[in-house]
């Protein structure tokens, strides 16, 4: 099977098969043709505030006069980055990028312990902070002193405006925890000093590491996934191949609620539009829903991304379905399972297909995309491979399957990593000699080459013998009236090994546990049906919303032991 490509024979029209990796040699090639061509157009828009193109280019070259004049930062060294969606986080990117530094992207709600590691594991020589994770940062530094600090807060670089916003985030909201970084720089310091040094771009190829995008901190200790120049790039080639007459260059707006420094979003709303001069509209705080919506209303967007919970909120979410979905054209769907029940609901509201493709963190992350066709809806499926990408089903052994037989999801192509950050060992366990990248995803690929994911390898419950994928209750369960969202794992039981217990947030109070055992009954098999029920406010999420099992999992076999 690894050398066979079934779904080619029904790509959608005007896909190729492969893309040339060599268009560019590096990210720094995208991003000035970018500048170049669209330089007039508006590139990010942040409460309220829109930079054109060529204004990102001179805020980061300044920037990056800064970080190479001032701190003598050089190729290699890394950089980390602990922003929300704000304006600054592009600026501080690409003047990295530029300077063929390795950029770490750090989630801003991170605890100082995970802080330390990722700092201490990356040797980051500096850190760009938003004032209100500064006390964080400041914890961590105790233990991991970086040299370089620089902090920002979320209305710098948004004129008179931001001034305002940064007063009431810190004197009225109290938002900003109080934080004192012996030696920190101010964002807006360091562009002003910047701009005093002229810049040289060092010569920066596909070979280099561009990020070390930290992941596996829900299945122990985070490893810093190398992705290169050449990975990022051929993904960029891929997805845009791949979505082909859809993107209208100079065009588009997206919606940016799935935050930058995940690799959704970094790859998807930051690389793949920018190349092609849209605009993307930074959503600071998309838990809040209302704000979210109202955010939503004043602009009229032709794209949007997320995962299922964001979905999911968004169309319970007051006043969504009467916003004005005209121009709306793409909505892409990633980062865990997209369930049936949100994917025709969001459809019926925006009249716009919720198109869901699949990738992780170590294939930059998109390895397949549903077709993008008329008529298109929710199949079930993950998608087929995009150009130039292999997925090969391959039981424990590495054997490969035939069509239709489950094992785990296994990916080669251009877009998978270099490996982990000084881990060879981890390293070798997740990509096989061969360059097969093991994704601990359990599905199968039809004759069309359809792909389908069951379930995540480590979140399979085995009740008797039996396996049970929480995938599929959780998306027979959440079209049960009442529920808005739930989630399955398993727990020990004496009897049958183990048993399926459901964690339920309701969406009508009066809902039942003798509800949902009655709908399960109609919908599921004996040994699928859920024998514990637990209703809760809400689930945990990790920072772009997807629920973690492990967590649960976790606390209920506390209570059974």
């Amino acid at each position: 099977m690894s050398n066979d490509r079934p779904w080619l024979d029904n790509y959608p029209p005007g896909v190729p098969a492969d893309i040339d990796i060599t268009q560019y040699r590096s990210i720094v090639d995208v991003l000035e043709e970018s500048f170049e061509k669209y330089r007039d157009r508006p590139a990010f828009t942040s409460f309220g505030k829109t930079v054109t193109y060529g204004e990102v280019d001179e805020l980061s070259n300044q920037f990056a006069g800064y970080l190479s004049g001032e701190l003598k930062l050089a190729k290699g060294d890394r950089i980390a980055i602990m922003l929300l969606n704000v304006i600054q986080y592009p600026v501080a990117l690409f003047a990295a990028l530029r300077l063929g530094l390795v950029v770490v992207n750090t989630n801003p709600l991170y605890t100082p312990r995970e802080l330390e590691h990722q700092l201490k594991d990356s040797g980051a020589k500096a850190l760009i902070v938003l004032d209100n994770f500064a006390a964080t940062a400041q914890e961590a530094l105790k233990v991991v002193p970086v040299p370089h600090v620089i902090t920002t807060g979320i209305g710098d670089l948004l004129g008179i405006k931001g001034a305002v916003i940064n007063f009431v985030l810190n004197h009225v909201k109290k938002m900003v925890p109080a934080f004192r970084i012996d030696g920190a720089v101010r964002f807006g310091d360091a562009l002003s000093r910047g701009g005093r040094h002229e810049t040289t771009s060092p010569d920066v190829s596909r070979e280099d590491i561009a990020f070390l995008q930290y992941t596996g901190g829900t299945t122990g200790v985070a490893k810093g996934a190398m992705l290169t120049h050449g990975n990022m790039v051929a993904n960029m080639l891929q997805a845009g191949a791949w979505f082909g007459a859809q993107i209208r260059p100079g065009q588009e707006i997206i919606i940016t609620a799935l935050p930058l420094y995940h690799i959704f979003a970094l790859t998807c709303n930051c690389f793949i539009f920018l190349r092609f001069g849209g605009q993307s509209i930074l959503i600071t705080n998309p838990r809040d829903m209302p704000g979210f919506v109202k955010d939503l209303s004043k602009v009229r967007f032709t794209a949007i991304t997320g995962v299922n919970t964001l979905f999911n909120g968004l169309v319970h979410t007051e006043g969504f379905d009467k916003l004005d979905f005209s121009s709306l054209r793409m909505s892409f769907g990633g980062g865990m399972a997209v369930q049936r029940v949100v994917a025709e609901k969001w459809q019926a509201i925006t009249g716009c297909p919720l198109i869901e493709g699949y990738g992780m963190t170590e294939s930059s992350p998109v390895a397949t995309i549903n077709p993008m066709i008329e008529g298109a809806g929710f199949s079930g499926s993950i998608g087929m491979p995009v150009p130039s990408t292999e997925i090969s089903i391959q039981d424990d052994d590495g054997k490969h399957l035939a069509i239709g037989e489950i094992g785990e999801i296994c990916i080669r192509g251009p877009q998978v990593m270099k490996g982990y950050w000084n881990q060879p060992g981890e390293t070798a366990k997740a990509i096989s000699s061969d360059g097969w990248l093991r994704t601990g995803d359990i599905g199968r690929i039809d004759e069309k080459g359809l792909v389908y994911i069951v379930d995540r390898k480590k979140d399979m419950i085995l009740v008797s013998g039996f396996n049970v994928y929480p995938n599929e209750i959780e998306d027979i369960v959440v079209r049960c009236p009442g529920v808005l969202e739930c989630a399955a794992v398993g727990v020990p039981d004496e009897h049958s090994g183990e048993v399926v217990k459901l964690f339920v947030v309701r969406k009508d109070p009066s809902l039942t546990e003798e509800t949902i055992k009655a709908w399960c009954r109609e919908n599921l098999t004996g040994y699928k049906r859920p024998k514990l029920i637990e209703f809760r406010d809400s689930l945990p999420k990790s920072n772009v919303g997807k629920i973690l099992r492990r967590e649960l999992r976790d606390e209920a076999k506390k209570k059974t032991t």
